[in-house]
């Protein structure tokens, strides 16, 4: 499986941004298929660990970071294997690098993990600026 991220840029505080995250590839190596296993994004700002932001389980349950619960809403289309970041009223605290990640590791169902080594296929990145 191969993740590739898009729709970072600079923005406003206070506006929305969307990110995309797209699977190719195949997950049967390790027994699952799109849509099989959890799902997470992360974010990482020079300097700091990288951390957890939003996951979404195999049944389409989610988790949310504190800081962004309530502006972000993560959500994934398993016909097109996209899986989406709609981040709204954003702060100059939320720039950073962000990756989505794939746990095919384990079954997804019911999981929803924010830490970053429960994952173990990574995107490269796309880099969200907000400014004040």
């Amino acid at each position: 499986v191969q993740l590739a991220e898009s729709g970072g840029g600079s923005v406003q505080s206070g506006r929305s941004l969307r990110l995309s995250c797209t699977a190719s590839g195949s997950g049967i190596s390790y027994g699952y298929t799109y849509g099989d296993y959890s799902m997470g994004w992360f974010r990482q700002a020079p300097g700091k660990e990288r951390e957890g932001v939003a996951a979404i389980a195999s049944d389409g349950q989610t988790a949310y970071a504190d800081s962004v619960k309530g502006r972000f809403t993560i959500s994934q289309d398993k016909v097109k294997k996209t899986l989406y970041l709609q981040m709204n009223n954003l702060k100059p605290e939320d720039s950073a690098l962000y990756y989505c990640a794939a746990d095919l590791l384990r079954n997804g169902l019911g999981s929803t993990p924010l830490l970053w080594n429960e994952y173990n296929v990574w995107g490269q990145g796309t880099q969200v600026t907000v400014s004040s």
